[in-house]
């Protein structure tokens, strides 16, 4: 029998979720959590939200919980080469400006911020080895979080089904993916060269603090922003701010702005900024 949410356990884990993920739940999205919690309660064999809440934020569910709620409340849709002009921007646009102004020994360095289950990253990759390819000095770091561990490891295993990957070129394919032996399958894997180019680690764009990384080139944070609440997109912005290095670009989804906010970004193509001053 399917569990009921009640308004007031709804409220109580929809303003822990905003207070630490900055993801926001208005109320018309409690039928949505609320059934993409139904399969938590199921395995741990727990017959109530009531009892799920009680648990999540024990000492025992704070430690091992909080994991598998995320997962099932994150949003993950991505895809090879989606909004594809931002792809062709930072081809055409990003790589040459870096490396015809670059000092000796300078690493391209890359984050891209909720890369859901791998796809933005491995395109990256694509195109940074395609132009290493024909710039053999040119070296480059690829980073890649996103809060859910789950979406992580699909990233890392780089398997996808091959319907996923109509969008790449003909030549990457024969490149940078290996078909799978069982053709019942029709899944793909990434190479393993780029698999092990990529770091990927979970992080949580809410912290206060982004020092586990180093400064970036460029930060794709692309349909990420719109699950935040305002004064939490400007908070996260003003931390890729200080990320990025001089004359950085940060790429968000089509549907995203920062026009509203006082932040030191020129606008230079749609959704694409760069970064002004020092």
């Amino acid at each position: 029998m399917k569990k009921k949410l009640t308004t007031s356990e709804f409220t109580r884990l929809s303003s822990f979720i905003t207070r630490n993920y900055g993801i926001k739940l208005p109320f018309k999205k409690k039928i949505l959590l609320e059934n993409r919690l139904q399969k938590r309660l199921r395995e741990l064999d727990i017959n109530s939200f009531d009892m799920y809440i009680k648990h999540l934020f024990s000492d025992v569910g704070l430690q091992n919980e909080l994991v598998h709620m995320i997962d099932s409340i994150s949003t993950n849709k991505t895809g090879f080469f989606r909004e594809k002009q931002h792809f062709d921007f930072f081809k055409d646009e990003v790589l040459p400006a870096f490396y015809y102004s670059k000092r000796k020994n300078d690493v391209f360095r890359v984050w891209s911020a909720g890369c859901s289950s791998g796809e933005e990253a491995y395109t990256l990759a694509f195109l940074l080895s395609e132009f290493k390819s024909n710039f053999s000095d040119f070296n480059f770091s690829i980073t890649a979080t996103d809060i859910s561990t789950k979406m992580l490891s699909t990233a890392k295993n780089g398997i996808y089904p091959e319907e996923q990957i109509v969008d790449v070129p003909v030549h990457m394919k024969q490149k940078y993916l290996l078909k799978s032996k069982d053709r019942q399958k029709r899944s793909v894997r990434i190479v393993p060269e780029l698999r092990n180019i990529i770091r990927f680690e979970q992080f949580n764009l809410m912290r206060k603090e982004y020092t586990a990384f180093d400064s970036f080139d460029v930060i794709f944070c692309k349909n990420v922003l719109i699950y935040f609440e305002k004064q939490t997109q400007y908070e996260v912005l003003k931390r890729f701010t200080g990320k990025l290095r001089k004359n950085g670009f940060l790429f968000l989804g089509l549907s995203e702005s920062i026009l509203s906010f006082d932040l030191p970004f020129n606008k230079v193509a749609p959704s694409v900024y760069l970064k002004a001053g020092n």
